[in-house]
């Protein structure tokens, strides 16, 4: 919501009513989850609602992203990046940064990430230029990587995305195998939101990307 709205909203009553609004912009919180939370605060011991409140301010203040694969990370380099023991000659290429936490969770994935932080999508505006495609071309062009795994979530923007890494990186890499999630997914569906089982056997049974 932009500035101007905000300030053509009626003012809440008290800081109470303020807490309710500003839960209210969360996703997929309405009214009474609003309600429910500001009561749960309201009810708390100080020191865990300021535990809360200096937590979020964290988050804003010290995450920025990786320098080499684009995930949330208060360091330069995030802790996947860094540690020696990931498979580095394979890359996972994911929408946002959630879905990595979401494949990490299903064990299946041994490998390191790279973010592109959204997906192509004309109608709104998302061109390749707008996604971190260029910062992928890049990393590969040190011969190091094997094995690109294309794990858009199964949507047309999803799809289209990785069709058009897949005649991107064709291109430029004929040698690398570019492979994509096996269909085990709900199609149309987010990939943050699949069961960590789900995104297991869907890495399991990848396919190499046409």
């Amino acid at each position: 919501m932009g500035k101007r709205a905000r300030e053509e909203e009626p003012q809440p009553a008290d800081s109470f009513e303020r807490l309710i609004r500003e839960l209210e912009r969360l996703p997929g919180i309405g009214r009474r989850s609003a309600e429910r939370i500001a009561y749960h605060v309201l009810a708390a011991s100080t020191e865990e609602a300021m535990a809360l409140a200096v937590a979020v301010r964290d988050v804003k203040r010290n995450l920025h992203p990786c320098a080499v694969c684009g995930d949330l990370t208060e360091k330069e380099r995030c802790a996947i990046c860094d540690d020696p023991r990931r498979e580095a000659d394979t890359i996972c290429v994911v929408e946002w940064p959630r879905e990595v936490r979401a494949i990490e969770k299903s064990g299946a994935f041994h490998g390191r990430y790279h973010v592109l932080m959204g997906r192509l999508s004309p109608l709104a505006g998302v061109e390749p230029e707008d996604l971190r495609i260029g910062a992928l071309l890049e990393r590969v062009k040190g011969g190091e990587i094997r094995e690109i795994v294309l794990a858009t979530s199964p949507t047309v923007e999803g799809d289209a995305t990785a069709a058009y890494l897949t005649r991107r990186l064709h291109e430029g890499l004929p040698g690398i195998t570019i492979t994509r999630l096996a269909r085990g997914l709900p199609a149309g569906s987010d990939l943050s939101f699949a069961q960590a089982g789900t995104i297991g056997e869907a890495l399991k049974g990848r396919k190499e990307a046409k």
